[in-house]
């Protein structure tokens, strides 16, 4: 990962966690109900997770009890506006700026001593059926104060309220315990603490649990696409809901998807683009063994492009060139078919969401059309980063340093 690390691609915006803050984020795994880190140094992103904990962990989701109860900790109001780096639901990045535009102001002074935990409750106390996730609609933003500080400021206050009584300004025992107070948990009077529960509404979204699974319900009619086969199986037995369900390697997918106005595509305007070149590109790289130039020199040198195209075995030649082909062969006679002539991966890579959709639902499927195909390189680094790190780790380094320039470049 050094080389995606000096390239500013590898989780960039970490937000560095030492000292004081360390106990603060302590304190909330354990008000969580987690347990604290070891770690003297970490660092978190936009909703608190930390890729250093979760390593010590051994659990990349251990923010969440169970995964029908996501959580999160604010710790810094440096955290607004940060990348969430593994999300375990799409929305959850616009539940993070939707916390920080209803108390921007509340975070920076509550941050300054203390640490929020974050509730995210959707009213599930657990999942039983995969079908289950359809039950997320409304989420309830709930939270907490470490130290208890929202009590303290009410004891405070009637400390003061007290003292205020009568002739008990002179009481030394109420003095005491103000000062104690005060010493301990700074003065709390004119403190802005009430952090009032927040309502969210869901529409399409993925969550990661149940293997991964995507909920498209904003169209003619709902469509579910569980990525885990097994979960896919016992989902189809349930009859209870009126929804249609897909594995993610279904072809039908595609069609569905097609038929009802959420995908797109026209092979004749995407050859012109950067994407249709990025995907022809990677698909020349898997075919690429005992190359006697680095592997980006061959992707980004047209006339070594060639030179190795020509040296390909000829399955692999068609299969690389297999859309050029195609409207090649449409420009003599109509009779071809897509199916006969275009790889069908490929096919699938080259579909867009469709122009109509608005921005937050053509994101959503861009990274669903990802996770079906994953030969755009620059989309699957934006939409799936986590996959992309993982497949990152086993290429040739040359091939490396094409992805690097290529998605730093948006070439």
């Amino acid at each position: 990962m050094d080389k995606l690390k000096q390239a500013n691609l590898y989780r960039s915006e970490l937000i560095p966690v030492s000292g004081k803050l360390v106990e603060r984020y302590n304190k909330c795994l354990v008000k969580l109900g987690f347990t604290e880190t070891k770690l003297k140094t970490f660092h978190i992103d936009g909703i608190g997770w930390s890729p250093e904990v979760a390593e010590e962990k051994e659990d990349l989701q251990y923010l969440n009890n169970g995964e029908a109860n996501p959580h999160g900790i604010i710790i810094s109001p440096l955290q607004k506006g940060k990348p969430v780096y593994l999300p375990f639901h799409t929305f959850d990045r616009d539940m993070m700026k939707f916390v920080f535009k209803m108390y921007d102001e509340k975070i920076k002074d509550i941050t300054r001593d203390c640490a929020i935990c974050l509730d995210f409750d959707q009213g599930i106390d657990a999942f039983y059926e995969p079908l289950d996730v359809l039950k997320y609609n409304n989420i309830t933003i709930n939270f907490h104060l470490i130290d208890n500080l929202w009590h303290i400021q009410k004891a405070q206050l009637k400390l003061v309220e007290t003292f205020n009584q009568a002739n008990n300004f002179i009481d030394e025992n109420i003095h005491k315990q103000l000062l104690e107070s005060a010493k301990t948990y700074g003065d709390l009077r004119t403190r802005n603490l009430d952090l009032n529960q927040l309502e969210y509404t869901t529409d399409s979204f993925y969550t990661r649990s149940f293997g991964g699974v995507y909920i498209l319900r904003d169209f003619i009619k709902p469509i579910v696409v569980f990525e885990d086969s097994t979960w896919y199986k016992e989902a189809i037995k349930d009859t209870n809901y009126d929804v249609l369900i897909y594995h993610i390697s279904q072809p039908e997918l595609m069609e569905k998807l097609r038929d009802h106005v959420i995908i797109e595509y026209d092979l004749e305007e995407v050859i012109k683009t950067k994407r249709y070149e990025r995907i022809k590109k990677f698909e020349m790289a898997q075919h690429l063994k005992k190359v006697q130039h680095p592997i980006k020199d061959i992707l980004m040198d047209p006339i070594l492009f060639k030179s190795y195209l020509n040296k390909l075995d000829i399955k692999a030649r068609k299969k690389v060139m297999s859309v050029e082909r195609y409207l090649e062969k449409l420009e003599t006679s109509n009779q071809y078919k897509i199916a006969d002539i275009v790889d069908l991966k490929l096919f699938e890579a080259l579909h867009k969401p469709h122009s109509s959709l608005d921005a937050k639902h053509q994101d959503l499927i861009w990274k669903l059309l990802v996770n079906i195909s994953e030969k755009d390189i620059l989309y699957w680094y934006w939409y799936d980063k986590e996959a992309f790190y993982k497949s990152f780790k086993n290429w040739d380094d040359s091939f490396k340093e094409w992805a690097i320039e290529t998605i730093s470049n948006n070439i």
